[in-house]
């Protein structure tokens, strides 16, 4: 009972995973609204507004004058769940499977640029890189594997950007990021479900640098490197199950958890006076997560499960995306895109808490500026996910089969005022 009691509580901890996010794993993407509308190609390159403290802190060069940049993303999502046969540790269990797991979650972002000279520039970013947020419904018949899972993480990053010539521009900024993180779990006994819930936090730094390089006036390309952040959680594991004598009750307990770096390399090239292209392929280092290893001070339980481990085995991706712009007139700029993602996940590890498949994202958007001070930027992204199985069978938490597809809407929207 004990083992079953860590397994299904603590180590759910790390292996959390947003298979609804814009991005592999539990990135985001969403931290740039004119780049949702391109599907985020061109991110590196593009330099068009304050996001760039993100995108590429170089591109700072090349807004002269000062910036605020404001906006928010909001994700809808659903997956279609089929093809189930669930069973408890008891026997047969009774329960729904509706997908509908991911209440609409909402991605900050802010940015500040101030031009210091002809070639410095100062940057400051507050915004989300890592996030998720996933809660079945209370008689899920996977609940033994997966029921509730919320995970943040809010940067802070301060930039400078130097330009070397009328090309070659550089840029760095350290950031400082605030992990937090609820997760639940039902829990099997023979007299009753109980749960587990597990909380922690933690601040680690990390840095961004980028390179800018502009070929020409309208064809420049960018290369972004975002430093894996190392985390260590310290929080405590809440047990609901009066039935459990000696093993309810609250327990300290440490998590280690690393977010992956990754490499963005893209390129802007104005077509014309009107049409934009913007080419980008992103490597995300997802192969770090080999495992899961929880740390638990418990004295109530035996000395032999005071560490556990599960194996993940996450394996590097890639992410490509192709976009367009289109300047209608002074005032509006249209813009499209496609991008391609992989999962990180493979076929005998996916449980309920990471269904995720690789996924083809389409997006549209939309830039309106009344004037040369401020620029409003809509846009609406679709992401399909291929159908995947999960297929777990574990003597403590039963039988849990099923197919996923999943899918999910992103609406975002920001302003910029320049001064």
């Amino acid at each position: 009972m004990s083992k079953r009691l860590l397994k299904t509580g603590l180590a759910v901890a790390i292996t959390a995973a947003s298979s609804q996010a814009f991005s592999s794993g539990f990135a985001l993407n969403e931290q740039s609204i004119a780049g949702m509308g391109t599907s985020f190609a061109g991110r590196s390159s593009s330099a068009d507004d304050a996001s760039t403290v993100f995108g590429n802190p170089a591109g700072m060069s090349r807004l002269k004058r000062s910036e605020i940049y404001v906006g928010a993303a909001a994700i809808y999502a659903k997956s279609d769940i089929d093809r189930v046969n669930a069973s408890s540790p008891g026997g047969p269990i009774a329960g729904s499977n509706d997908g509908d797991m991911v209440p609409v979650t909402g991605v900050p972002m802010g940015y500040y640029v101030k031009p210091l000279d002809d070639k410095v520039a100062f940057g400051l970013g507050i915004y989300a890189p890592f996030g998720l947020m996933t809660d079945y419904e209370s008689n899920f018949q996977g609940r033994y594997y997966a029921d509730k899972s919320y995970v943040r993480v809010i940067t802070v990053q301060p930039t400078l950007s130097y330009r070397f010539n009328d090309k070659l521009s550089v840029g760095f900024g350290p950031t400082f990021n605030h992990i937090e993180g609820e997760l639940t779990s039902s829990l099997f006994t023979p007299l009753g479900d109980g749960k587990v819930k597990v909380k922690g936090d933690d601040v680690a730094v990390g840095f961004n640098v980028g390179m800018l390089y502009e070929f020409t006036p309208g064809t420049r390309a960018g290369l972004t490197y975002h430093s894996r952040v190392k985390y260590e959680l310290e929080g405590d594991t809440r047990v609901e199950a009066p039935a459990l004598v000696g093993i309810a009750g609250k327990y300290d307990a440490n998590l280690e958890l690393t977010t992956p770096e990754s490499v963005d390399l893209s390129f802007t090239h104005e077509l014309d006076d009107r049409w934009t292209l913007y080419v980008g392929s992103t490597w995300t280092r997802w192969s770090r997560l080999k495992e899961i290893r929880v740390e638990n001070d418990a004295p109530a339980l035996p000395a032999n499960l005071s560490t556990i481990v599960e194996d993940q085995n996450w394996h590097d991706t890639w992410a490509h995306a192709v976009g367009l712009s289109y300047k209608l007139n002074p005032q509006w700029t249209l813009r499209t895109g496609i991008a391609v993602d992989q999962s990180p996940t493979n076929n005998v590890d996916r449980s309920p808490r990471i269904p995720s498949g690789d996924r083809t994202i389409f997006s549209v958007g939309a830039g309106w500026s009344p004037n040369q001070d401020m620029t409003i930027d809509l846009a609406y992204s679709y992401l399909q996910e291929e159908s995947v199985n999960v297929d777990h069978v574990s003597a403590s938490r039963g039988t849990y089969r099923a197919r996923y597809k999943n899918s999910a809407h992103g609406l975002g929207a920001a302003i910029s005022y320049r001064f």
